[in-house]
């Protein structure tokens, strides 16, 4: 079927139209059949990407299912997917079902949430999908928007600081990215993400203001982008914002922030910052890995001190961003294959993380740690769910968590021996900071009379965790399924990033001739 890419992304914002047009009132039912349709919307938007997914070829480096158009004013709409973009397209659909099943205990304005979680699930998908720099941009910024919408109006008693911040620091960040495509297009006379590709950006060094630019115009590309991607992650320092949206976001909001949101960072160092400013990467990685490393350690020992148990998991997401970012920088292929598989494993374990807080959350209407306690005597399943994410969380072999820490590891040892050894003792602290809140929840005697008849967990939150274990554990048994993917995508950008600096420096041997 042509255009199959089109289709899935524009399900969900069709399933939000409708809701719009034809969905009224406020009742019951209708809060009933908002939950429906957004489940519904969902679900076939995973099972088209599953069909497009079975029709895809890993062993074709390129672009795939590629669809185009004129569009406006000159632009075009392109679409399309290789093997670095497919899995995030299949794990943006793959999670959005379960947080609408998250979400179906909300009462407050439900065809509002419904509406806002679809359309961000189409922006999502437009990001990974996007062939054209105007057209990604579009998507990418927009899906600020329903995401500010959803902490600022179903979040917590801070949610206006929160969304507010979350909203300023992406946006911002993501301003220079735009000066940085209108500069591009300059040069190059296209915003067709193929094209630009193979091209060539200028690389001569130059000095501005007495200030020498090595690298020339593609590490001033370079950093344009790594102020929209490096919030986006978000990276150390510039994480403050997360910490406070999670807080203050729904269940399903810090479900979809952690899963996709934060993918979006990774993934646009993988598509514009290696392999369009190879030069600028090769000036600039070494301080990205040691940004890295210092986020895997800092963030871990703040998570150590924590108190709310959302705030802890998403001190522990930005360890775990720190993990991908290092791995993307070695630019070698174990680097960059764990880099990507990590990604897509911290998707399925934050995932369950911030889950696992919101089925207490719901019940007792805290998330301080002190609040809690000998959960499981009361809540056996939820005590066993709860370990095996803990245990993937901290990298435990077995689990995707290990697969994705390992190979990072290994591609850092072989590009910088004194940034894997800052790294590697991030997982004892992850170790540490897991184990900790894990105790204080599950474990001792229930002593509290508030939690002597919390009830263990319902048929559909059981429901919701299933896949998710499912796929934690298979992916941490049979990693092939992620890394045949893709390996060959991986494998071509690590070549042409060589191939690129070796270009750059014979022509500056050349012009210093």
């Amino acid at each position: 079927m042509d255009n199959l890419l089109s289709i899935v992304t524009f399900i969900p914002a069709l399933a939000a139209v409708i809701l719009a047009i034809f969905l009224r009132g406020e009742d019951e039912a209708a809060q009933r059949n908002a939950k429906w349709v957004a489940l519904v919307a969902t679900t076939v938007t995973f099972l088209v990407s599953i069909a497009i997914y079975t029709q895809f070829d890993p062993s074709d480096t390129g672009f795939q299912f590629v669809e185009e158009g004129e569009w406006l004013l000159g632009l075009k709409y392109k679409m399309g997917v290789d093997g670095i973009s497919i899995l995030f397209v299949l794990l943006t659909t793959f999670i959005m079902p379960l947080t609408i099943l998250a979400s179906w205990e909300v009462t407050h304005r439900v065809k509002e949430y419904m509406i806002a979680f679809l359309l961000l699930e189409t922006l999502m998908l437009g990001v990974f999908m996007a062939l054209d720099l105007v057209l990604f941009y579009l998507f990418f910024e927009g899906g600020l928007i329903p995401m500010f919408l959803i902490i600022g109006i179903w979040g917590g008693k801070d949610r206006i600081y929160a969304s507010f911040k979350f909203f300023l620091y992406t946006f911002i960040g993501s301003v220079l990215m735009l000066v940085a495509i209108v500069a591009m297009y300059a040069d190059a006379g296209t915003t067709d993400i193929p094209t630009l590709l193979s091209h060539e950006f200028p690389s001569e060094s130059f000095s501005v203001l007495g200030l020498r630019i090595i690298g020339g115009m593609q590490t001033l590309l370079w950093l344009a982008f790594f102020a929209s991607f490096a919030v986006k992650m978000p990276m150390w320092p510039f994480h403050t914002w997360l910490p406070d949206a999670h807080v203050q976001a729904p269940t399903a909001g810090s479900v979809v922030l952690a899963a996709i949101l934060l993918k979006m960072g990774g993934y646009g160092f993988l598509r514009f910052s290696l392999p369009m400013f190879p030069v600028g990467s090769e000036v600039l990685g070494v301080l990205v890995l040691w940004l890295s490393a210092i986020a895997i350690v800092y963030t871990s020992l703040v998570a150590l001190v924590q108190e709310d148990m959302k705030k802890l998991i998403a001190y522990s997401s930005v360890a775990h961003m720190g993990f991908v970012t290092m791995g993307i920088f070695t630019v070698t292929q174990q680097g960059v294959d764990g880099a990507i598989f990590q990604m897509l494993s911290h998707g399925f374990i934050s995932s369950a993380l911030f889950l696992i807080v919101g089925v207490v959350y719901d019940r007792m209407h805290t998330r301080e740690i002190a609040a809690y306690g000998g959960l499981v005597n009361r809540m056996p399943v939820y005590a066993m769910v709860f370990m095996l994410f803990t245990m993937a969380n901290v990298g435990l072999p077995g689990t995707s968590g290990f697969v994705g820490e390992f190979l990072t590891l290994v591609g850092i040892f072989q590009v910088n021996t004194w940034v894997a050894a800052v790294a590697t003792s991030g997982v004892i602290f992850s170790a540490a900071y897991a184990l900790w809140l894990y105790r204080r929840v599950v474990f001792g005697d229930l002593i509290k009379e508030s939690l002597k008849s919390i009830r263990d967990m319902t048929a559909r939150e059981r429901l919701i965790f299933a896949p998710l274990i499912v796929m934690t554990l298979l992916l941490g048994v049979y990693p092939s399924l992620v890394t045949d993917i893709i390996a060959p995508s991986t494998e071509a950008l690590v070549q042409q990033y060589d191939k690129a600096l070796a270009a750059a420096e014979a022509a500056s041997q050349i012009a210093a001739n």
